[in-house]
């Protein structure tokens, strides 16, 4: 039986990872693949494998697809299924970015939408909201009263600023080359914002009494960006790698070896969208500034380059609307 439903997508968005795609730096994705991980969408049909959807169903359709039995689904490990599943969409098969889109173990891959919850919020569920908090904040173990630095605010970095604040950090210094994503990062929760040109490492040693940051979460994807970060951590720190990487980044481990650093990487598992889905429809979570242009599905050219140049556009997330 084929665990599969097909949806109808009133609202889907441009990812920074579609960027990486079309730069070349996921080379497995084949030409002519229909892009995009991240929608809003209502079950028009559903396969025989599918239990838990009907037609008619608004759901969030997942950026992971977990086929929940092999062992790192059994894990919650979904962003590594072995069985088909992981990140696949516009990646391996198909994506969103289109009108209809069949979504694989649909009954684990999406989400049903209480009324309370809008299209527009929530399609910050797809990807953004449990990216930056799984991949950054939780594998950065941020922890009340710690400094914490997010270089790159783009959607992901201001999505971790975002779910950071939960744990109540004393500092959080936002890094970024673009003044429109510098004075969203205000918005979003940071209290010390910076250019990657400015002494970012002296405003993180002032509010840590010369120690440098506890927790880094590069945001970014790029090897610049990554070292970076390298140099803002305090000894004993967290580096918490978000980026999306196509070239190699040098690791100096003849500076960390003696820091007792930690860095993390990770793919997004999603295990945490049904937490993230009640803070979102209690209100305990914001997302409202989030959205800055809006596209019809005639216009994915214009979004794209609108997205690709936040420096100029002031672009944050890109929305593309069917109706």
């Amino acid at each position: 039986m084929d665990p599969w439903s097909a949806c109808s997508l009133p609202r889907t968005s441009v990812c920074g990872t579609d960027l990486h795609i079309l730069g070349g730096d996921v080379p497995a994705v084949a030409p002519g693949r229909v892009l995009g991980h991240e929608a809003v969408g209502t079950v028009v049909q559903v396969g025989a494998g599918v239990s838990g959807l009907t037609p008619g169903d608004r759901v969030v359709a997942s950026c992971i697809s977990a086929c929940g039995v092999c062992r790192y689904c059994r894990q919650a490990s979904y962003g590594q299924c072995r069985n088909g599943g992981g990140w696949i969409l516009g990646h391996l098969v198909d994506g969103v970015q289109a009108q209809y889109a069949r979504l694989p173990f649909a009954d684990l891959s999406t989400y049903k939408l209480p009324q309370s919850i809008t299209d527009d919020a929530a399609v910050m569920l797809a990807d953004i909201l449990p990216t930056s908090y799984e991949v950054g904040v939780l594998n950065g173990r941020v922890r009340p009263g710690d400094t914490v630095v997010v270089v790159g605010v783009g959607p992901i970095g201001l999505a971790a600023i975002l779910t950071a604040r939960l744990y109540s950090p004393s500092h959080i210094i936002a890094v970024d080359k673009a003044d429109s994503r510098l004075q969203a990062a205000k918005q979003f929760g940071a209290d010390i914002v910076a250019k990657p040109d400015a002494d970012v490492l002296e405003l993180a040693r002032a509010v840590t009494d010369g120690l440098g940051a506890d927790v880094v979460i590069e945001a970014v994807g790029t090897p610049a960006a990554f070292e970076l970060c390298t140099t803002l951590v305090r000894p004993g720190g967290r580096i918490a790698n978000v980026g999306v990487y196509g070239k190699p980044a040098a690791l100096h481990l003849e500076d960390l070896w003696i820091r007792n650093i930690t860095i993390t990487t990770g793919l997004v598992d999603t295990y945490s969208t049904p937490t993230l889905l009640k803070m979102l429809g209690t209100g305990q979570l914001d997302v409202g500034h989030m959205i800055t242009h809006r596209f019809g599905f005639d216009d994915f050219v214009e979004a794209y380059e609108v997205f690709a140049d936040p420096a100029h556009t002031g672009a944050l997330k890109v929305l593309l609307t069917r109706h």
